[in-house]
C-alpha cells in the first residue's frame, strides 16, 4: 500500500496542472483528527483532474462560527462540504461529485 503525504501549509496538490480546477479547502478541527483526515484525503483525491489548497485549523471556537458541527469538517470554497472522519472512498465520491457540477 502507498503512503499518502501531507500538503506542507501552502502547498498546492497537483499545482502544475493550471488547466483543472483550483479548489479551495479549510479543513477544521482536532488536530490529531485533522490529520488522519487530511492524509485520507490525500489519498483520495491526488488522482482526481483538480488542485486543492488546503489549510488546517485547530480552534475550536472558529470551527464553530464556521459551522462545524463533527469533528473534523471540511469546507471547500467556503461552502460545508463533508462532516466527520470519513472513508477514503467516500472522499473520492463527493469530490467526484464536486467535478462534475464544475464542469457541467
Amino acid at each position: 500500500m502507498q503512503k499518502c503525504e501531507d500538503l506542507v501549509p501552502g502547498e498546492v496538490l497537483n499545482a502544475m496542472r493550471e488547466e483543472w480546477p483550483l479548489f479551495k479547502a479549510d479543513l477544521y478541527g482536532d488536530p490529531l483528527l485533522c490529520v488522519k483526515f487530511s492524509r485520507r484525503l490525500m489519498c483520495a483525491i491526488r488522482h482526481l483532474p483538480l488542485r486543492l489548497s488546503l489549510k488546517t485549523t485547530n480552534d475550536t471556537d472558529k470551527a464553530i462560527e464556521a459551522g462545524a458541527r463533527k469533528d473534523p469538517t471540511l469546507f471547500v470554497n467556503n461552502n460545508l462540504f463533508i462532516e466527520g472522519l470519513v472513508t477514503a472512498e467516500r472522499i473520492t465520491v463527493e469530490f467526484t461529485k464536486l467535478l462534475k457540477q464544475t464542469n457541467s
